[in-house]
């Protein structure tokens, strides 16, 4: 505490701060480990999608099946949910544009319970929204939480996490997902 009001105080970093510097926790490699567990074969997803990779059945396919669920144009609809998987996917893994990785996620995730899985209830083994709300509810958390530092996002505002980011993930997902449905 300084003596004299001229006088500056030495204070040691808030405990935010002196986290953010500290070295790689289990925390860390929890969170790597569920952003590329999750986060890749979603990629991954998008990628059979958009471009027939994986065993995958490319655009035109996809946007078949798309028309056949009600979306139309189905090709367009197609590569939006093929971009978003992708893209979010990519981003969760690389904890990079989180919240907007999270958003897409999420968008894509509602879609398909609301199209698909949903009439069959909520287990997986019945082809229900079980696997979709785990998903999404990863994205989320990742997206609250934090990346962790062995993300792209770790020294930018959104990745320290939050609940104000969570919810602009969740409200972006959602306002998608009902564009998407409404359209």
């Amino acid at each position: 505490m300084p003596r004299h009001h001229t006088e500056t105080a030495t204070t040691a970093p808030a405990a935010g701060e002196q986290a953010r510097h500290a070295g790689v926790t289990a925390a860390d490699g929890g969170l790597l480990l569920l952003r590329v567990a999750i986060g890749l074969p979603l990629a991954g997803h998008g990628a059979q999608k958009l471009f027939g990779l994986f065993g995958g059945q490319g655009l035109t396919a996809t946007g078949k099946g798309f028309d056949s669920l009600g979306y139309r144009p189905g090709k367009l609809f197609a590569a939006i949910g093929g971009l978003s998987e992708l893209l979010g996917g990519l981003g969760l893994t690389l904890g990079l544009f989180t919240p907007l990785a999270a958003a897409a996620i999420v968008g894509v995730m509602i879609n398909a319970m609301v199209t698909v899985t949903a009439a069959h209830g909520l287990w997986a083994d019945k082809g229900g929204m079980e696997y979709n709300i785990c998903i999404a509810a990863v994205a989320l958390a990742v997206t609250a939480i934090g990346p962790g530092r062995l993300a792209l996002d770790h020294y930018l505002p959104w990745g320290r996490g939050g609940w104000p980011h969570a919810a602009l993930a969740l409200g972006l997902g959602g306002l998608g997902a009902g564009l998407v449905l409404a359209l």
